[in-house]
C-alpha cells in the first residue's frame, strides 16, 4: 500500500516534537514497514463530533492517545485561561474503559499546569453525574473520557460548558480552533499538581439526592421485580443506590455484569440498543420471573429495558417506545398532582419518532425538535431558561431525561423513572406494555426501525461520504410505492415539496441529514453517526389506531405489516 501524503506529513511532524523516544520508534517502524497502519493512524486529524473526541486507542493523530487529548486540553486551557478571569474551575470523570483512569490523570495533569484547579472524581462515574457537578459546583467546564456504547477498542474525550451541556455553536468552533493552533511542544504536561483535587462522598450523595427528587408515585415500587445490568460500566455506582431511595426492594444486580471491565467480556457491544447486550439480564429475569429488564452503557447515558407483553413474555422496547412511555408517566403525574410549572415543555430530535410530539400534544405541551444529540436539547434547555420549562424529553437513540439539573442523557434517573412508570402501572392492574398500547390506541401505531452500516477506517469514511452525496443527487422521488412527498436536507438548511418544487427554511444548524417525508406519513432519515464509523438510517412507519378492545392482537397483526413496510423502503434506499 502507498503511504498516504498527508498521513506522512502528520507523522513527520509528530517525529519532530518532543514525544516519546518510544512512540517516535513506533512511528518509524510504521514508515519502513506498515504504511497502512501509518495511514490509519495518521490520515486525519480527530475532531469534535455529536459526542467529542472518539476514536481508536492507538498511536497517531488519527487515534485516542495522551496526545491528542493532550491537544484538546491544552487548546481549552488556552480559551479557559483567556475568557475567565479569577478562580478557574474544570470537574473531570471518567468510565470503565481501558486507560480511562489514566487518561483522565494526563488531562488533570495539564489543566493543573496551566493554572486551572481540577476537582477528579475518585473513581469511575456516570457521564450526567459529571454534568450535574459542572453546574453544581460552578466550575467552568467538564471533562470525562468515554466512549460511551462503542466497542472496546474505543476511548472518547467529551467536552461540558459551564451549563452543564456538551459544546455546541459558537463555543465547539472556538475550542476547536484553539486546539489547532496548538503543537505538541505547546502542551504543558507538569507542574501545579496541588491544584488537583479529589471529589469526597457528598458528590454521589448531592446528586442522588437531586435524582431522588424526580420521584412522582413510588407507592408501589417495592412491588416491582427488576433485574438491572451494569454492562461492566460506572452504572453500578449510582443505580442501585438511586433505586433504594426510590423505594425499590425487589432489584436483582447481575453479578456477572457487575464488575467495571473495559474489555466488556460478557458481551461482544456494550450497547443497551442491541438485543444481545440484555441477553443474560433477560435470562436472568425468565430464571426469577421478574417484572422488567434494566441495562445501561458503560458511560450511563443510555438505557434499555425489556418489560413484560400481555402473553407475559419478555419484550425488548426500542428507545421511542420506552420514551413515549417516560412522557406520559411524567406529565400524567404533573397534571394528576397539580405540579405544572408554567411555560413546560418537552424535547426530542429530528430522529425520534413524532410519538412523543403526540403524547405531549394530548396533554397541550408543546414539543421542541433538535438536531441528533443530546447537547442540542441542553443548548435548547440553557436558551430557554427563565421563560420556559423543560419536563422530560429524549431521542430513540435510548437516551432520556427528566428535570433539568442534568443536562445530557441521564440513564441513572431515567432507569428510576422507568421503573416507577412500570412499578405505578402494576399498581394499579396494568403493565408498562399495556401503557404503551394506550398510547397507540390514543395516538396510532409507530413502528420504527434503525438500520446502521458500519464502515471502517479511511476508506469507509470515503464510502460514507458517497453514501450521502449519492442520497442527495439521487434521492428517490417514491419508496415501494409510495410517494416521497417532502426532501428535507439539514445540511442546506431546505425543504424541498416535490409536488411544486417550492423550498422552506429549517431553522436549524446545518447537519449532514436528509430526511425522506411520504405520502402516508411515514419518514425515512440518513445521516453519518457523529460517534462511530457507520452510517445510520432512521425509519419511522405510522399505522391506525389500535382497537382498544384486543390492542395487543391488533398491535401484532399491524406490526409485522408495517415490518414488511419497512423492509420493503429499506431494499430502495440500500441501493442507493
Amino acid at each position: 500500500m502507498n503511504m498516504d501524503p498527508q498521513a506522512k506529513l502528520n507523522a513527520e511532524k509528530w517525529l519532530s516534537s518532543q514525544i516519546s523516544e518510544e512512540d517516535k520508534a513506533s512511528i518509524r517502524h510504521w514508515i519502513a514497514e506498515d504504511p497502512a497502519a501509518l495511514n490509519e493512524a495518521f490520515y486525519t486529524d480527530l475532531e469534535f463530533g455529536t459526542g467529542g473526541l472518539r476514536g481508536i486507542m492507538r498511536l497517531g493523530s488519527n487515534g485516542i492517545n495522551k496526545y491528542t487529548l493532550g491537544l484538546a486540553t491544552q487548546g481549552l486551557a488556552n480559551v479557559i485561561n483567556r475568557e475567565v478571569n479569577g478562580l478557574k474551575k474544570v470537574a473531570i470523570a471518567y468510565d470503565s474503559r481501558n486507560q480511562s483512569d489514566s487518561l483522565a490523570l494526563e488531562v488533570a495533569q495539564v489543566l493543573a499546569a496551566n493554572g486551572i484547579h481540577v476537582f477528579l472524581f475518585p473513581a469511575l462515574r456516570p457521564t450526567p453525574q459529571l454534568s450535574f457537578s459542572v453546574r453544581h459546583y460552578g466550575c467552568h467546564a467538564g471533562i470525562v473520557l468515554t466512549a460511551s456504547h462503542n466497542p472496546k477498542e474505543y476511548n472518547g474525550y467529551k467536552v461540558y460548558w459551564k451549563d452543564g451541556g456538551q459544546l455546541v455553536p459558537p463555543q465547539d468552533q472556538a475550542i476547536l480552533n484553539a486546539v489547532r493552533a496548538v503543537n505538541l511542544d505547546d502542551i504543558l504536561w507538569t507542574g501545579g499538581e496541588d491544584r488537583i483535587l479529589y471529589f469526597g462522598e457528598e458528590a454521589d450523595r448531592e446528586y442522588l439526592d437531586k435524582v431522588a427528587d424526580l420521584s412522582m408515585n413510588a407507592s408501589g415500587n417495592e412491588d416491582l421485580s427488576v433485574v438491572f445490568t451494569a454492562l461492566h460500566g460506572t452504572s453500578i455506582t449510582m443505580v442501585p443506590p438511586a433505586m433504594e431511595r426510590f423505594g425499590f426492594r425487589k432489584v436483582h444486580v447481575l453479578e456477572s455484569q457487575a464488575t467495571p471491565d473495559g474489555n466488556f467480556p460478557t458481551v461482544a457491544s456494550p450497547n443497551p440498543e442491541e438485543p444481545a447486550a440484555l441477553a443474560l439480564a433477560i435470562e436472568k429475569a425468565h430464571e426469577i420471573q421478574a417484572d422488567m429488564v434494566i441495562g445501561c452503557d458503560p458511560d450511563t447515558d443510555r438505557v434499555g429495558i425489556a418489560v413484560r407483553d400481555d402473553q407475559g413474555d419478555l419484550q425488548l422496547l426500542n428507545g421511542n417506545q420506552a420514551a413515549a412511555v417516560l412522557v406520559d408517566y411524567v406529565l400524567y403525574q404533573h397534571g394528576e398532582q397539580g405540579s405544572m410549572p408554567k411555560n413546560p415543555f418537552v424535547a426530542s430530535t429530528v430522529v425520534t419518532s413524532p410519538l412523543l410530539e403526540r403524547v405531549a400534544g394530548y396533554y397541550h405541551i408543546p414539543t421542541y425538535h433538535t438536531l441528533t444529540g443530546f447537547k442540542w436539547i441542553a443548548d435548547l434547555i440553557r436558551r430557554l431558561e427563565g421563560q420556559e420549562k423543560f419536563l422530560v424529553g429524549g431521542e430513540e437513540s435510548y437516551g432520556y431525561l427528566v428535570g433539568d439539573f442534568v443536562r445530557d442523557k441521564d440513564a441513572v434517573s431515567s432507569a428510576v423513572m422507568l421503573a416507577e412508570a412500570a412499578a405505578w402501572n402494576k399498581a394499579k392492574g396494568s403493565s408498562f406494555y399495556e401503557h404503551l398500547l394506550e398510547l397507540y390506541v390514543r395516538h396510532g401505531v409507530h413502528h420504527e426501525s434503525l438500520l446502521s452500516i458500519t464502515k471502517h477506517g479511511r476508506e469507509g469514511a470515503k464510502a460514507i461520504a458517497s453514501i450521502m452525496d449519492r442520497f442527495r443527487s439521487q434521492t428517490p422521488r417514491s419508496l415501494a410505492g409510495i410517494d416521497v412527498e417532502a426532501v428535507i436536507d439539514f445540511k442546506t438548511g431546505k425543504t424541498r415539496y416535490l409536488a411544486d418544487g417550492r423550498d422552506e427554511y429549517i431553522d436549524l444548524p446545518s447537519s449532514n441529514v436528509i430526511q425522506l417525508r411520504l405520502a402516508n406519513g411515514d419518514r425515512v432519515t440518513a445521516r453519518p453517526s457523529g460517534t462511530e464509523p457507520k452510517i445510520k438510517y432512521y425509519f419511522c412507519t405510522l399505522g391506525p389506531h389500535l382497537n382498544p378492545e384486543q390492542p395487543a392482537q391488533h398491535y401484532r397483526a399491524l406490526r409485522s405489516e408495517l415490518e414488511a413496510r419497512i423492509a420493503a423502503y429499506t431494499e430502495v434506499i440500500t441501493a442507493l
